[in-house]
């Protein structure tokens, strides 16, 4: 059986942000609802590497979690307010992954998640080619030195982020060439990338079979699994509406086969709700749905 955790973040942004959910009130319900654990939004009001500056802090927040019989399963590393792509220099963000990093290993979280930062209009800015190599080059020392420090590096593509055509993921993937550096796979990313082309620059590429297609191309680069449902629409016209199980168009019978052919050296399934207006009432129905994929497919 698969270990179920789910994004913290869905508490604490978008619809959220205002009145997020303590992050005691988070790891209780959830310890309450039967997860293994909980995905970290590494920022406030939750758990991040600033505000718990000193390994007592970190070993202290890990306490308090494991008592609650939960683990983490990954970070979802604050480099939001880096350059990635619009810059020669790549220092200020391998720092900033640098300190997520650090903090992965103090606190025992076995994988980091990263994006490009930039969204695709990046491109009206900066030739793609030069994009794609300022990504590659940097990516390549983050997963060297995410290797070193036992931790998976995780790139989470998206109709949000630039590089979000399915030719673009697997040329990166190629050209970053490292096992210790694979996808993200969600389910309503995947979605909108292979089915809806949304946000893609210049002329849509979409897959004939669709996200169990872009699933099946990217079997053996796939290390981190979220799973949630898509309706085909966007965000704010920005990222992926994730929509609680049954209410999108994904086939999890189709895709859940299919993403189990990954041998990702764990055992986790992280449900996403981000930015869903009603995440901490459907959490609990979402955790049914996934006990029920679990029983089936785990």
């Amino acid at each position: 059986m698969k270990k179920i955790s789910i994004g913290s973040w869905a508490y604490a942004i978008g619809p959220y942000a205002d009145n997020p959910v303590a992050w005691e009130d988070v790891i209780e319900k959830l310890s309450d609802l039967g997860f293994d654990g909980v995905e970290l939004g590494g920022f406030p009001p939750h758990p991040n590497p600033d505000d718990l500056a000193t390994k007592e802090q970190r070993q202290a927040c890990k306490q308090q979690l494991a008592s609650k019989g939960l683990g983490f399963s990954g970070l979802a590393a604050n480099l939001w307010s880096q350059h990635l792509i619009d810059t020669a220099d790549s220092a200020p963000y391998i720092d900033e992954f640098r300190k997520n990093l650090q903090f992965c290993q103090d606190m025992d979280i076995p994988a980091i998640r990263v994006d490009t930062v930039q969204p695709p209009t990046i491109f009206d800015k900066i030739d793609p080619e030069t994009a794609r190599k300022r990504v590659v080059d940097t990516w390549k020392i983050c997963a060297d030195e995410a290797a070193d420090a036992g931790v998976r590096l995780t790139w989470e593509f998206e109709p949000g982020f630039a590089f979000n055509k399915p030719s673009d993921i697997f040329r990166i993937l190629d050209e970053v060439n490292h096992d210790n550096f694979g996808v993200m796979f969600d389910a309503c990313h995947g979605y909108m990338v292979a089915v809806e082309g949304a946000r893609q620059p210049g002329k849509k590429e979409t897959l004939p079979g669709g996200v169990l297609e872009l699933a099946r191309k990217l079997r053996g680069k796939i290390n981190h699994i979220h799973v949630i449902d898509s309706d085909g629409t966007l965000h704010d016209d920005e990222t992926s509406t994730h929509a609680p199980f049954g209410e999108g168009k994904v086939d999890f019978d189709e895709l859940i086969p299919e993403l189990n052919r990954n041998d990702m050296g764990h055992n986790w399934w992280t449900i996403d709700l981000c930015f869903w207006p009603d995440a901490w009432p459907v959490t609990a129905k979402c955790k049914q749905a996934v006990d029920e994929l679990n029983k089936k497919y785990g």
